[in-house]
């Protein structure tokens, strides 16, 4: 078989670009050049060599429908697609080509599996295994409660700050992805909880320099890691003898579930997660109709056929 260099105009250039502005490792470039061979494979059968001046929208349509027809899943072909579209980006800013025939094309939808969702039962009950008689109970409590409460990812929580809460307004700020800030509100139980942490178990703790307005703190004084709430969710999980896969994301999935089932407008529930696109937050539309699908089945006395 020929190099997946062959056939591809301005390869190296390409390579460089991939390495020194984007900084992606030799593994993922190698993959965007043999997702390259693909289009000159494409182009040698079809229309004859790789000529990107010449390369046009529908090409590069055509193409998806041949990666298609051989049988590539849609995942692949989403990964294909990402790499057509950034060596046309490259050839673009580099001037080689004068117009981007990849900017408009769509990703081919891939199926999203459905997230892990807690029910409010199974959440009261990694409450209720908390030992109250040992360190950090009270913190664990909190924690669960503002995952849940206000559907934080990991690291905003544990990013969280003294400063800001606002409870007398009912909200917190966060800081999301790509340091954007936003409003949560928060509620009572999540509130309390916190309180409850910060009057009578935080202050038992000495914070290390630079660590004093987080809120949540290890025994040693510093905030906590991501690792270090996975393991306590964790251990908590196998306490309540809960048998699904569960990670700290899944209380947001929980906390996004059910709103939408309990009738939240989902541009609400947009705003609240940090979403930037309302496409992210549909998953949870689906989840719904899957649960209500359930429930037909295990209540309706003609549910199970």
């Amino acid at each position: 078989m020929d190099s997946p260099f062959h056939n591809i105009p301005h390869a190296d250039a390409f390579r460089a670009w991939l390495q020194i502005e984007k900084g992606l490792s030799d593994n993922t470039i190698n993959a965007y050049i043999q997702d390259l061979f693909k289009l000159a494979q494409f182009s040698d059968e079809y229309s004859g060599k790789l000529n990107p001046e010449k390369t046009d929208i529908k090409t590069l349509r055509e193409f998806l429908h041949w990666i298609h027809d051989i049988g590539l899943s849609p995942t692949s072909q989403a990964r294909i697609l990402s790499g057509i579209k950034a060596y046309f980006k490259f050839l673009k800013l580099e001037e080689i080509i004068n117009h981007n025939p990849a900017q408009l094309l769509e990703t081919p939808r891939t199926k999203r599996k459905l997230p892990v969702v807690l029910s409010l039962q199974e959440i009261d009950a990694l409450v209720e295994v908390i030992d109250m008689s040992k360190p950090q109970s009270q913190r664990n409590r909190a924690i669960i409660e503002t995952l849940y409460g206000c559907g934080l990812r990991v690291s905003e929580l544990t990013e969280l700050k003294l400063s800001n809460l606002h409870f007398s307004e009912g909200f917190i700020r966060v800081i999301g992805k790509g340091n954007s800030e936003r409003l949560v509100p928060i509620g009572e139980t999540a509130m309390k909880e916190i309180n409850n942490y910060v009057k009578y178990e935080r202050v038992h703790v000495e914070p290390q320099k630079n660590e004093e307005d987080y809120v949540f703190l290890n025994r040693r004084g510093k905030h906590l890691t991501r690792v270090m709430v996975f393991t306590m969710i964790k251990q908590l999980v196998q306490a309540a003898g809960i048998q699904k896969t569960i990670s700290p994301h899944t209380f947001r999935h929980s906390f996004a579930t059910h709103m939408v089932e309990n009738g939240a407008d989902l541009r609400v529930v947009q705003e609240m997660l940090g979403h930037k696109s309302i496409l992210t937050t549909e998953i949870y539309t689906h989840i719904d109709r899957h649960y209500l699908k359930e429930t037909l089945i295990e209540y309706h006395p003609h549910g199970r056929g």
